[in-house]
């Protein structure tokens, strides 16, 4: 059984930020690599992505608040240096989607997805730096994502726009007339959270605690304690997947949500339905202790690979159930959540994680570094579990 230990989170936590300082950065066009293969071979013409690089900058910046290295600030001055200096669109406002390799702009329709992450990165830099301007571009997301896809009718928040902010059909995450959808709420308050921690507005306080309470009401199905993935514009969902991975993830970060805006009120119904979630995400798991990716209750099909992102929030997921209830069973699962990654994901031999393990156990040897492959669940993970397993 792996070392369920503080030190051992720290060392993994600390094995993943080596390896995105030694493989991640572009000496030559400067910024991070947009892909980086499964033999730490760049891919130098590749393209960047708004998701990757925001989540570069909220990593080191976590980095250096947590570990006070001069190495990690530098690491994530470079990633500030990319996201500023390529993806800001100056005309319209906002981020683009990806630039090219040489930062030329290439999918310059607003995701509200990829802003959120430029936002997350935008706060946790500045809650490191205090570099004003840092903040106010995160301010600025803010203020252009609530002019433009907020829905004040409905709740809740519009995917996508053209470059312009006028209406698009090209969702990229998901087709019309599924205009909202769990992925971008999720992250969208995560983001907004993470900003309250920096800039406590009331306005950002009132948003936030509305997107907490659409997302419970709207995305999470009372009968089921799972949430649903994409939506019409009055909320009607498309299907009932069932993604294991996201609701193990949104039971914690969820709470975290209703903690930092300190309401109780909010806390108490919080926790109660944190609690419901991890439970019903259990239903995913596998007896090799690993969540399986998605279920499709119509078709019946359960799609079996495993993923590093979904091991990673599995093991905080778990353990913040085990911390509001004391149960010893959500304990054990993420103990057995931890054992999967150190035996299955890390990859002892070239660094990092895989990104995918199939139900065998055989790793999937794909790119350890790409549009999605990113430094930020597994760190955050070690991070959160280096935390919380000190205080126990």
């Amino acid at each position: 059984m792996a070392a369920f230990t503080p030190e051992a989170f720290k060392k993994e936590f600390i094995a993943i930020l080596d390896y995105w300082e030694k493989y991640g950065p572009d000496p030559e066009k400067g910024g991070f690599y947009g892909r980086v293969n499964a033999d730490n071979q760049p891919v130098k013409d590749s393209d960047r992505s708004v998701v990757l690089t925001g989540r570069i900058l909220w990593t080191f910046s976590l980095a250096h608040r947590l570990l006070k290295e001069a190495k990690y600030l530098t690491l994530a001055d470079r990633a500030y240096q990319q996201l500023v200096k390529h993806f800001f669109d100056p005309e319209h406002g906002g981020v683009y989607w990806s630039v090219k390799a040489d930062g030329t702009p290439l999918e310059t329709k607003k995701q509200i997805y990829g802003n959120a992450f430029a936002m997350y990165g935008l706060a946790e830099y500045y809650r490191i730096t205090h570099h004003k301007p840092a903040l106010e571009k995160a301010q600025e997301l803010f203020n252009i994502i609530e002019k433009h896809a907020f829905d004040p009718v409905n709740g809740g928040y519009r995917e996508a726009f053209a470059r312009d902010w006028s209406a698009t059909d090209d969702y990229i995450l998901s087709k019309s007339p599924w205009v909202k959808s769990m992925n971008t709420h999720l992250h969208l308050v995560e983001a907004y959270t993470n900003l309250y921690t920096v800039w406590p507005d009331a306005k950002l306080k009132k948003q936030t605690a509305n997107m907490l309470d659409a997302i419970i009401t709207h995305i999470v199905n009372p009968e089921t304690e799972s949430m649903e993935l994409f939506f019409d514009e009055k909320w009607k969902p498309k299907d009932h997947v069932i993604s294991y991975g996201h609701d193990i993830e949104a039971s914690w970060l969820l709470f975290e949500t209703a903690e930092i805006l300190h309401d109780e009120k909010l806390i108490a119904k919080m926790k109660k339905k944190s609690i419901a979630m991890a439970t019903a995400a259990s239903k995913g798991l596998a007896k090799d202790g690993a969540l399986n990716y998605e279920y499709d209750p119509e078709t019946k099909h359960l799609q079996t690979d495993r993923s590093w992102w979904v091991a990673a929030e599995q093991l905080v997921g778990f353990y913040n159930a085990y911390q509001l209830t004391k149960d010893p069973q959500f304990k054990i699962k993420a103990e057995h959540s931890w054992d999967y990654v150190v035996n299955e994901f890390i990859d002892k031999d070239k660094g990092e994680w895989f990104g995918t393990v199939k139900e065998d156990g055989t790793p999937v040897k794909g790119d350890k570094i790409n549009f999605w492959k990113c430094p930020y669940h597994n760190s955050r993970a070690c991070a959160e579990m280096w935390r919380r397993v000190s205080k126990a």
